[in-house]
């Protein structure tokens, strides 16, 4: 069973150990026709997880970041960098400027600011009336926050509301900012869904049943474009031991892709137990590999109602990776390999390769499919 919460405890790496695919599958020729089919033969079944729902995970903040009063009070903001933290070390942040289920003095809707790092050494939160929501107010708070921190600017913003990204864009750019729109926004996800339950709930203003007013996207499925196609694809499994020494090893290996912070996800697998993933192999590897490492990947679908593979970067592009023959067999094992990612909370991989039998990978994508949150 595999549960999410904020863990500080490092885990070591184990030794790496190679993955092998269970069905095979090719990509067409012809990228505009079908980009992957099945072929006919019998699909040994992916292993099963048991089940397990991401939305009863629980997440905390390092209790350094509050005081008694502030825990009592859902209307304070705050303001922390952890102690043991080189400044200069924040590079990225990951931010939201969006409205809550909150109303003011007004009856209006409050808006807040909300800006962490990748390990939650850096929180910042900071509400505004709905009337100053502009790149002027963000862009200000963002310079507030690097002088009252002590950090310097990031080098890159990434965020995950499609409808702020004018506004979000414009202040970062102003500021010499990278801003990018990403979904990989992991732990500001996690932290919104914990600070719904333990900060918005509880405030005087709060609107029970209130839903967001910047909703995320998910629009129907694009065409691959051509730089994307490999030449042939399969299910695969790893077990988590092996994804934990692919993740370390991609600095030392210059191998494309990203991972995420197990630790502080506090992703309890045992270290046997099979992580779903996709390996997609082609003899022009590298470059494709250098291609999806511009994308901000996502996560991959089986959508067994179109019998196809949707491969989500970005915000909300979502391109059709692969198609399949819809049999029995093949809907049996698409079918298989969702149900066992759900059961990991989400976690999964996508691998790309010179050839499906290789033990080496020219990229490798940690990937965690979270629900929307609840704000």
């Amino acid at each position: 069973m595999a549960t999410l919460s904020f863990n500080s405890t490092r885990i070591k790496s184990p030794s790496r150990q190679s993955h092998k695919p269970f069905s095979k599958s090719h990509f067409s020729t012809k990228p505009n026709n079908v980009p992957f089919l099945f072929p006919s033969k019998t699909h040994p079944q992916l292993h099963h997880f048991k089940p397990n729902s991401i939305s009863e995970s629980s997440v905390s903040v390092p209790e350094e970041a509050f005081d008694d009063a502030e825990e009592d009070d859902p209307t304070s903001e705050l303001s922390y960098l952890d102690s043991e933290t080189d400044p200069s070390s924040v590079t990225e942040w990951e931010l939201d400027f969006c409205s809550r289920p909150i109303l003011d003095i007004r009856g209006k809707k409050i808006w807040e600011l909300v800006v962490c790092d990748s390990s939650l050494s850096l929180q910042y939160t900071k509400y505004f009336p709905n009337n100053v929501i502009n790149s002027v107010t963000l862009k200000d708070a963002m310079e507030t926050i690097s002088e009252d921190l002590g950090v310097p600017l990031p080098e890159k913003v990434r965020f995950f509301r499609s409808q702020m990204q004018t506004i979000i864009t414009k202040s970062c750019k102003e500021l010499g900012i990278k801003p990018v729109p990403s979904k990989r926004c992991l732990s500001l996800l996690l932290w919104l869904e914990e600070r719904y339950e333990t900060i918005y709930m509880r405030h005087p203003g709060f609107q029970k049943g209130s839903k967001p007013l910047l909703a995320l996207d998910n629009p129907f499925p694009m065409e691959l474009p051509e730089n994307l196609f490999g030449e042939k694809w399969a299910f695969v499994q790893l077990p988590f031991s092996a994804i934990r020494e692919e993740i370390s090893s991609l600095d030392e290996r210059f191998v494309f892709g990203a991972g995420l912070d197990l630790d502080l996800l506090g992703i309890e697998v045992d270290d046997n137990t099979l992580i779903p993933g996709l390996a997609v192999a082609s003899s022009r590897a590298k470059p494709l590999a250098a291609w999806m490492n511009g994308l901000e990947v996502c996560s991959v679908e089986a959508d067994t109602s179109r019998g196809c593979l949707i491969l989500s970067v970005g915000i909300s592009t979502r391109y059709v990776y692969a198609t399949y023959k819809k049999t029995p067999t093949t809907t049996s094992e698409a079918e298989a390999w969702e149900a066992a990612k759900k059961a990991c909370g989400g976690l999964h991989f996508l691998a790309i390769q010179e050839d499906l039998d290789s033990d080496d990978c020219v990229g490798f994508w940690l990937l965690l499919d979270l629900p929307p949150p609840p704000v």
